[in-house]
């Protein structure tokens, strides 16, 4: 778990810096030739090699949209719909205002006028606003990891589970595999309600099973179809245990299925 929260801290950072460079950017291209000048001189003589080392936001900032999307849908999902707003137009405008301008509309280039004197009602400057909260946002990921809340959250949680992965292994060890499967099951579906409890994403079933947690994960983008096969095929071994009637599971089927859970609490999350 600590390795995963390590990785997502260094991704978030990675995307913070992008962000500065890309509002820098952003500002640019609004500017004025009068204030572009002004800020050149600022630069003093490292100005030339300071605005070519810029990245090109209509061209940069899908990517960077793209890559923070996902990562707010794994740590923050609250705040994706408050993302997206601010990049994509409302499918309810009616007028395009200051208030109502988007980062898509920046990136189209879009401009009102309105009278015969051609006089500005919005320009690409509207979207500069847009852009700094969707970077509050990402700052705001960042910053959840140093809460206590966060952290105790998640030890104790991933404490929990990991406790019961070493009692399985250990039931194994010793060959009662029914027993073992049963428990690394329990693991399992825990750890998916878990992650669609937190996503807001729960099945609509009274009593949902892993199945039905993995088809939800899927349906709304949190695992990819190989991840989807992986975790239906940890439920088919998990079943073997459950049934009496069923085959006899191998003991090698309870340690990759044991293994297979481990892995998923530690990815899935």
């Amino acid at each position: 778990m600590a390795r995963n929260i390590d990785k997502f801290k260094d991704d978030i950072n990675k995307l913070k810096k992008r962000g500065e460079l890309l509002k820098i950017s952003m500002l640019v291209g609004t500017m004025s030739k009068e204030d572009l000048s002004k800020f050149k001189n600022g630069l003093g003589e490292q100005a030339n090699e300071g605005m070519k080392s810029l990245p090109d936001f209509s061209s940069e900032y899908q990517a960077w949209y793209s890559e923070a999307l996902v990562l707010l849908r794994q740590i923050l999902p609250d705040r994706v719909a408050d993302f997206s707003r601010y990049y994509e137009k409302p499918k309810t405008r009616r007028e395009i205002t200051y208030d109502t301008y988007t980062i898509e509309d920046y990136l189209q280039g879009l401009r009102v006028t309105r009278g015969p004197y051609k006089e500005v009602v919005v320009d690409q400057s509207a979207a500069i606003n847009r852009f700094d909260q969707q970077c509050a946002i990402v700052a705001a990921a960042s910053a959840r990891f140093e809460s206590s809340l966060f952290d105790i959250r998640n030890i104790v949680h991933a404490d929990l589970l990991d406790s019961e992965i070493a009692t399985a292994k250990e039931l194994n060890k010793h060959k009662f595999v029914r027993a073992a499967g049963a428990i690394a099951g329990v693991v399992l579906e825990r750890h998916l309600r878990e992650v669609c409890e937190n996503r807001k994403i729960l099945p609509p079933k009274n009593n949902p099973t892993i199945s039905d947690y993995n088809e939800s994960l899927k349906a709304n983008g949190v695992i990819e179809v190989p991840e989807w096969r992986f975790i239906q095929h940890l439920a088919d071994t998990r079943n073997l245990c459950d049934h009496s009637k069923d085959p006899e599971p191998t003991q090698q089927q309870i340690t990759d299925l044991i293994n297979g859970v481990d892995k998923t609490i530690k990815s899935v999350f």
